[in-house]
């Protein structure tokens, strides 16, 4: 018989909108939810919806000095130089003062951090940890809800790496990436699929509150093994773009020999791994700057055991 779980209840819950402040979809419904919050109300929970990078969201740019979502590591939240750092890094530490602090007991129980991609991703939740039976058993619940609607999940865990993400705050953070949406844009079903994964994450939290036991379950994640650049020239321009056959192809599998990129004389240049991958964020608007063209993952299952709240 499996091991079972039994932790608290979960009683605060973050929905942050606009860490990116040009995507749109987060920005949206949080702005609605702050003044209709009768949508993802449950009870025995404070459910608070949040506009992170309020700056970035007013001039619809991902961000004004730095990525907001990188800077919620240790160096950067106990910067102490008042009026001398950068505003992301202001904006941080506010937003670790009322959520967190981070890694305290202090910490908000969960953070819902709504994004959106250009890259053809559908609805994904990006999962940090691997052994966080309760949030495993959330991401099962919401992929199970969302069916026949594809609901993915990565995983960005690497041994030794603490991640510094908005999200990082909270004893469970989940991402909620939906694509594709151009930034600046909304789109109607992009949009809906977020309200979706929002709505699914409120109900599994409210049954798991009122003592609703969830069995062991399995889901099958995509791993991130390394982040690829595009092939450049002496002057580290860009040498070759994606592939016809990759672009628009998240989650499919990429064998070797199978093209990546082309070339603006038409050379195709093809993938020289030894094992099949499964590319995402292909082509994503936000990481040209990142130098990244994609990211190779591996397909993993995960297990999480039964898990049932104590707090009834």
């Amino acid at each position: 018989m499996a091991a079972e779980s039994c932790d608290s209840a979960i009683r605060r819950v973050a929905i942050f909108g606009g860490t990116h402040g040009n995507e749109l979809s987060g920005v949206l419904l949080v702005k609605h939810w702050l003044k209709h919050g009768g949508e993802i109300a449950r009870p025995g929970m404070e459910v608070r919806p949040f506009i992170a990078n309020p700056k970035a969201v007013e001039r619809c740019v991902r961000y004004i000095d730095t990525d907001l979502n990188r800077v919620f590591d240790s160096q950067s939240l106990s910067n102490d130089r008042a009026g001398k750092v950068s505003y992301e890094i202001a904006q941080a530490q506010k937003i670790n003062s009322l959520f967190g602090p981070k890694g305290s007991k202090d910490a908000y129980d969960v953070i819902l951090d709504l994004h959106n991609t250009t890259a053809h991703m559908g609805a994904t939740l990006i999962l940090e940890n691997s052994r966080d039976d309760f949030t495993i058993q959330m991401c099962n619940y919401i992929q199970t809800s969302m069916a026949p609607v594809p609901c993915a999940v990565l995983l960005i865990e690497h041994p030794g790496v603490k991640y510094a993400t908005t999200r990082s705050i909270a004893k469970h953070p989940i991402g909620v990436e939906v694509g594709p949406q151009p930034q600046g844009v909304i789109r109607a079903d992009v949009l809906q699929k977020m309200r979706n994964v929002v709505k699914y994450a409120l109900d599994f939290m409210q049954y798991y509150n009122e003592g609703i036991e969830f069995p062991s379950c399995s889901i099958e994640v995509y791993k991130v093994l390394e982040k690829i650049d595009y092939p450049r020239n002496d002057s580290g321009d860009i040498g070759a773009i994606i592939h016809p056959s990759l672009q628009d192809k998240d989650w499919k599998p990429l064998n070797p020999g199978d093209p990546m990129f082309i070339t603006m004389d038409g050379k195709a240049i093809c993938y020289d791994g030894e094992k099949t991958v499964h590319p995402t964020f292909v082509n994503e608007a936000a990481y040209y700057e990142k130098n990244q063209a994609f990211a190779k993952t591996e397909k993993l299952t995960l297990t999480a055991q039964s898990i049932r709240s104590n707090s009834i």
